[in-house]
């Protein structure tokens, strides 16, 4: 488990959005949609993080952001439709620990969920699969203690793998997520980026990791 999210929002679309989303990203999430709700579920549930709206009826996110804050240091990201400086500022020093903007990009708020984890959980993220190890703050691999040279892209792509182990990841995620939305370059870039990564994952006798799923994508599993 990568962490534990409290997601509010009187939203239900944007309930729906981020609860599918992280999920996906390997969190595990719990929701409320209104300021009572999610004092409730923070003092029952104990989250690693918060994602909390500004603008709801009857309780804001202000007063639920103070009254976290008198119980705990989690940590909180604030989301509003606001955009003025003084608006950021206030929730700033009301105690939010970071504040997005609306309508965002999902990968922004993703990167910003997981800074915040990593400053409340220093040290090395470890993402482990089979006898594959990956270092993440040192960027260096090793598959049953060998060393695995990578190149800066071969990482990112062997990272999104190893975060999503036994999913089939479509051609089209990868290129999102590795190569990014406005990527122009040849097609087959997939292709020959995991014909790298199954060379070097691969020496002797070891078993294969990367597998095609014809018509679809790839998949990091074991035989």
């Amino acid at each position: 488990m990568k962490g534990r999210i409290l997601v509010v929002d009187d939203d239900p679309e944007i309930l729906s959005l981020l609860r599918r989303g992280l999920t996906y990203e390997g969190y595990v999430v719990e929701e409320a949609s209104d300021g009572k709700e999610a004092l409730a579920k923070a003092l029952q549930w104990s989250p690693d993080l918060v994602v909390l709206d500004v603008m709801m009826p009857g309780l804001d996110g202000l007063e639920v952001c103070d009254r976290l804050r008198q119980a705990d240091d989690v940590p909180i990201l604030m989301l509003s439709a606001k955009r003025t400086v003084s608006d950021r500022v206030l929730g700033l020093e009301r105690g939010a620990d970071d504040y997005l903007i609306k309508p965002f990009a999902f990968d922004e708020l993703l990167a910003r969920v997981r800074a915040l984890l990593r400053r409340r959980k220093p040290g090395t993220e470890m993402l482990r699969f089979a006898d594959l190890a990956m270092d993440i703050s040192s960027r260096e691999v090793t598959r049953a203690q060998r060393q695995v040279e990578l190149t800066t892209k071969e990482f990112d792509l062997l990272e999104l793998f190893m975060r999503h182990p036994r999913q089939v990841l479509r051609r089209e995620l990868i290129l999102e997520r590795v190569w990014g939305y406005d990527f122009e370059g040849e097609s087959n870039v997939i292709d020959v980026y995991v014909r790298y990564l199954r060379a070097k994952l691969r020496t002797g006798n070891e078993l294969p990791l990367l597998h095609t799923v014809r018509g679809v994508g790839y998949v990091l599993k074991e035989p």
